[in-house]
């Protein structure tokens, strides 16, 4: 017996139903539910809360969103439009590459819930936006002259979501402690350099970071993406120079 296969478990496989209520729409779901998530978190999120804070019932909802990993899918592609991509036309690519990255932590810090739900949002690389922005930063890598820019875009975003999934958790628990960065951090230093203690090369790095972390903690943080950042590049240099390697 023939096996019907199972449904694509993603929004962007199938059609978009018509609305019997035209005050409701995909749009508006989506744009209520970052709301929601900017606030309070994917945990927080469920279809039947979104309906109340829309006044319409949890089975309208469904009429355009089937689960609430399609909705997930649909808010990360919809924060992925604030993404800027540098022109490929530009004269140097390491600068766009840079300006790129800086625009998608940006993004990711302006709305925490993404980094960690980036590798967990099924088909989510299908939407318009997602599609859109890869198709930029593959302009820009070949013509810079990568002969593989998906491996590059690769290093490059691992890279960023990585970071940016870090930083985003960390200001999350800071936003969380009703304290300020910097004060969070005075009151955990004894901790941390009790953690820190057995292990010298640790111990040295954040006795270097002591104090730019409790006087000025985002400057810090942004130094350290950019420096790790630039790693990342120069590698991609060197392959740019030798690229049979």
């Amino acid at each position: 017996m023939t096996t019907k296969p199972s449904p694509i478990p993603s929004v962007w496989a199938r059609p978009q139903r018509e609305s019997d209520q035209p005050a409701l729409s995909r749009a508006a779901i989506v744009r209520e539910a970052i709301v929601m998530l900017d606030a309070e978190g994917v945990e927080a999120l469920s279809m039947r809360k979104l309906a109340t804070r829309l006044n319409a019932g949890a089975a309208s909802l469904y009429r355009h969103v089937a689960t609430k990993d399609e909705l997930m899918e649909l808010a990360v592609d919809e924060v992925a439009a604030e993404i800027h991509v540098p022109s490929a036309d530009g004269p140097e690519w390491r600068a766009a590459v840079t300006e790129a990255a800086r625009s998608f932590r940006t993004t990711a810090l302006r709305h925490p819930w993404l980094p960690p739900v980036l590798g967990q949002a099924g088909l989510a690389y299908l939407g318009p936006n997602l599609m859109s922005y890869s198709e930029r930063l593959a302009a820009l890598f070949t013509a810079a002259g990568f002969p593989d820019p998906g491996t590059a875009i690769d290093a490059v975003l691992s890279y960023v979501i990585g970071m940016s999934t870090t930083e985003a958790a960390w200001l999350t628990t800071v936003a969380r402690s009703g304290d300020s960065e910097s004060g969070l951090i005075a009151r955990l230093l004894p901790a941390v350099q009790q953690a820190t203690a057995p292990h010298s090369h640790l111990s040295q790095g954040y006795a270097d970071t002591e104090e730019a972390a409790t006087t000025d903690p985002a400057a810090l943080r942004d130094a350290k993406f950019e420096a790790a950042l630039d790693i990342v590049l120069d590698g991609l240099s060197l392959r740019l120079e030798t690229p049979g390697s």
